[in-house]
């Protein structure tokens, strides 16, 4: 059984296993490298052979616990057949919606649009290195991935007015992408995902309608995988109650964020908790990562724990400091 699987299946509070959100990315010299000669994102995520490589890049230069696909939470509405692109310094911008072709879309020609990404999930879970470790699938939350189909970019600077106007459109847009999740999960799990992580990126953005959009369409997508046979961890970034969120969706384990105060965490959550370090930590000192470092370590210590970020590693990140990141956990006692 891999550190993650005793972490959440034996509720084990010997081991700190680690993996970092973003670890197969941009703060790496070697991804840059074929970043450099591949420079349309999505079809490197398609190209299986370098998706592979780049997922395995962080697990030889550093031996975390896990290795997560290289692949994107937007591959969703692309295998839907909505435009997703990446433009430098904007992030993702999406095209037009149209949910009459979106409800013509068949799970045969979804999962063959995205068979590349299962391809790679399937190469890279036969690779020696992940011998006694976990292969991280991923989507985004129903909500988020709602967001960005009907805002076409990232809500980080605006979010449409709009976005509840058209009750019936939404509710439909929603069950249609809980079906097409519930595919896109099922397909990695078969292809060799051993863990399923759950993105919902901007839970923080919602304050009302929170059982309707977050908690009843992610309930569903959670115990699907559950029934799959594999643990499933959800990342409800920003959402102001965590303990409320565990209780209504009941997710293996809980990713916290950074902007949450981890002894909140200990008192009121019952199950494995993830993450919670600032990504900014990783751009000061040897000396404040590890006070900060042991400071999660020690809170979680009687706490089935995995040593994670509160959101992804930034790209300004240097090596030297992961380096000293992964030494700080494994040497905790």
């Amino acid at each position: 059984m891999t550190p993650i699987q005793k972490c959440v299946k034996e509720k084990d509070t010997k081991i700190n296993p680690i993996w970092i959100m973003r670890q197969a990315g941009r703060y790496l010299p070697e991804f840059r490298e074929i970043r450099v000669k591949n420079p349309d994102f999505i079809k490197l995520c398609l190209n299986e052979n370098l998706s592979s490589e780049i997922t395995l890049q962080p697990i030889n230069r550093f031996d975390f616990d896990a290795a997560i696909i290289f692949s994107d939470i937007l591959m969703l509405p692309y295998g839907l057949g909505q435009e997703v692109k990446f433009e430098k310094g904007l992030g993702p911008k999406l095209g037009e919606l149209n949910i009459n072709k979106l409800e013509k879309i068949n799970k045969d020609k979804f999962s063959r649009k995205l068979d590349p990404v299962y391809k790679s999930i399937y190469k890279t879970s036969s690779s020696p290195i992940l011998k006694n470790k976990d292969l991280i699938g991923f989507v985004g939350a129903p909500w988020t991935i709602l967001v960005y189909m009907i805002n076409k970019m990232s809500p980080k600077n605006s979010l449409s007015k709009k976005i509840f106007e058209d009750k019936l459109f939404i509710k439909k847009l929603i069950a249609l992408i809980v079906k097409f999740l519930k595919i896109h999960v099922e397909n990695q799990v078969k292809a060799g995902a051993s863990v399923i992580q759950i993105f919902d990126s901007w839970a923080g953005l919602l304050e009302e309608n929170i059982f309707e959009y977050i908690y009843e369409p992610t309930l569903d997508l959670v115990n699907h995988v559950k029934r799959l046979g594999v643990p499933v961890i959800c990342f409800p970034r920003g959402i102001n109650d965590y303990k409320s969120f565990c209780e209504e969706v009941k997710p293996d384990m809980v990713n916290i964020d950074y902007n949450i105060d981890p002894k909140k965490i200990i008192n009121e959550i019952k199950i494995p908790v993830q993450g919670g370090l600032d990504p900014k930590v990783l751009l000061t000192n040897k000396e404040n990562l590890n006070i900060e470092v042991i400071k999660y370590l020690q809170i979680f210590k009687d706490h089935p724990y995995v040593f994670n970020l509160g959101h992804g590693i930034l790209p300004e990140t240097k090596i030297e400091m992961v380096e000293e990141l992964v030494k700080i956990v494994r040497d905790f006692k």
